[in-house]
């Protein structure tokens, strides 16, 4: 009796469960594959995971779904009643009014400082994400000097040689300097201590850029591939985040497997492949005929005809370089040429308890604001000293809901890293410090707003030189986790599109020695390969998918 074929699909997370899912639902249960998810961590999800912080549902990874128009996330959501809770959780509603723009020192910006840089940005990226182009662009009324700061970053771009290694941040740049230059003479502020109008506008631009950072993992946009970005595609509509969790989407997708073929703590150290020339595997009962052996650090294998790869772009990066052997031969070069080329970033989130009083309950008058913060740069001689480095590049400080005891700020880059290295309590010193910066020079004038519970942890006796405190802490360790080694990936300088798709590419070729006999012996899933949805869960999503119809086509077709 011959056997069936036995397909491994090497992690539990969206790409891999939506691939499992799809493998068993579509071929009659169990009647065609043999089906195994093996899972190096002790849960499953991956990059996404749902947890509970002081009495709140919050993400640690995934959080949003990017667009509700077409998105099979949220369709999946929506089916399974998931967009709706009892239980408070991470929906972010302080952003959907207006948050406070704070700049260091404690000046509250008015919208005529922030509104236009904003706007400026905006069309920028919009123009970067191929949204607007020079035809489509308006050219009367106040559009007029964003978008000719626009257009005059695309023509400082074009006449150095067009767009090729062109970087994100360096049109960004461009883009504020023509906009500079387009409005000059302009009179200066008055009433804020230690800024000019020109330093204000720069870090609300800076500001804005280290909100991009997060969304994209870039830590450095001059490392963001400028024509890359316009293939980057997001679903219309609203961008929402789940009421039940991230983590049920995962547990449906897995909820049709039977017992026992998600199994965990069965890390791969080893993935051995046979491109050219089929050799039959010794086992301990004789010889096996199927090409690859999955090697686990416990010293176990498993034997495949199939396996499905859907681990981060990061530890691809690892398990290909010089030093390592994840793969046995190593990938050809046009694989690992790609996973060099392409960016992988890293992407953390800061969770800390704020409570205005002991640890009662804040009421509505004590609540803390969505705020978006206005940093001097690092290198400033103007900088509030106590502030550390790490916090400077965080863009805001918000609460997950309206009147939430719980707040969040992201971080992104070498800021993200040295997040993970700090104690809980040089977090809460540096967030103390960062905050208490951002209170008035005037802080002992009673009239001052920022000088209320509204602004301060603890009694408001406490809103002294000593700086504001916080409570717990709570934070994401996304880049140092051997798992996964980062966060989600990005086109980098120097790559493209196409490496995305060289990522999906199965191994061997067609047309290899062995591939008519053995083919299809390691297929790629994950974010990391899908063109247009890369960084995002529904990308996952559609790889997993891809990857399982590549196989139920390939059986289909022979028969079986």
């Amino acid at each position: 009796m011959a056997k069936k074929p036995r397909i491994v699909i090497i992690g539990a997370g969206m790409a891999g469960l939506t691939a499992a899912n799809k493998l068993y639902t579509s071929t009659g249960s169990d009647h065609l594959f043999e089906l195994a998810v093996v899972e190096g961590g002790d849960r499953i999800g991956g990059r996404i995971n749902t947890s509970e912080f002081c009495g709140d549902r919050i993400e640690m990874g995934a959080t949003w779904i990017h667009g509700i128009g077409g998105s099979p996330v949220h369709q999946i959501a929506r089916e399974i009643h998931a967009l709706e809770s009892d239980k408070p959780w991470e929906c972010m509603d302080g952003f959907s009014g207006e948050p406070k723009t704070i700049a260091e020192g404690g000046f509250e910006l008015n919208a005529s400082i922030v509104d236009p840089i904003s706007t400026l940005f905006k069309n920028l990226m919009d123009f970067a994400q191929g949204k607007l182009t020079e035809d489509s662009a308006g050219s009367g009324g106040d559009a007029c000097y964003y978008n000719f700061a626009a257009k005059a970053a695309l023509k400082d771009c074009t006449s150095n040689g067009g767009f090729g290694n062109q970087s994100v941040g360096a049109f960004l740049r461009r883009g504020l300097g023509a906009y500079w230059d387009s409005c000059k003479d302009r009179e200066e502020l008055n009433g804020y201590v230690k800024w000019s109008r020109k330093l204000l506008e720069e870090a609300v631009f800076a500001m804005h850029e280290n909100t991009q950072r997060t969304y994209t993992s870039a830590g450095d946009l001059f490392n963001l591939d400028y024509e890359a970005e316009s293939e980057y595609r997001m679903f219309p509509g609203e961008e929402i985040t789940i009421s039940k969790g991230y983590l049920s989407i995962i547990e449906h997708l897995a909820s049709v497997l039977p017992p026992g073929v998600i199994q965990l703590g069965r890390k791969v150290t080893r993935i051995e492949w046979q491109p050219e020339g089929h050799k039959s595997i010794q086992v301990p009962n004789g010889y096996d005929s199927r090409p690859v052996k999955i090697e686990f650090c416990d010293g176990s294998f498993m034997l495949a005809d199939h396996v499905i790869v859907t681990v981060s772009l990061g530890v691809l990066k690892s398990g290909t370089g010089q030093d390592s052997g994840m793969f046995n031969p190593p990938l050809p070069p046009f694989k690992t040429e790609a996973i060099s080329r392409l960016g992988y970033g890293v992407v953390n989130k800061l969770f800390l308890q704020w409570s205005p009083n002991g640890n009662r309950p804040a009421n509505d008058k004590e609540k803390f604001p969505s705020l978006q913060i206005v940093f001097h740069p690092p290198e400033s001689e103007l900088r509030h000293e106590k502030i550390p480095g790490w916090m400077r590049r965080t863009a805001s400080l918000s609460p997950i809901y309206n009147n939430s005891s719980v707040l969040l700020s992201w971080f992104a880059g070498k800021e993200a890293l040295e997040l993970e290295t700090l104690s809980d309590e040089e977090i809460i010193n540096g967030v103390s410090a960062t905050v208490s910066g951002l209170l008035p020079v005037s802080k002992h004038n009673k009239e001052d707003k920022y000088n209320s519970p509204e602004f301060c942890n603890g009694n408001v006796e406490s809103c002294d030189d000593n700086g504001v405190r916080f409570g717990k802490v709570l934070k994401s360790k996304w880049g140092s986790d051997p798992l996964f080694l980062g966060s989600y990936s990005y086109v980098a300088v120097g790559s493209s599109g196409a490496d995305l798709d060289t990522m999906a590419e199965p191994l061997p070729k067609r047309g290899s020695t062995d591939s008519d006999h053995h083919p299809l012996q390691i297929l790629f899933a994950g974010e990391a390969t899908h063109r247009t949805h890369y960084s995002t869960t529904h990308g996952a999503y559609f790889s997993g998918l891809r990857e399982a119809n590549r196989l139920l086509k390939h059986y289909r077709c022979v028969g079986i």
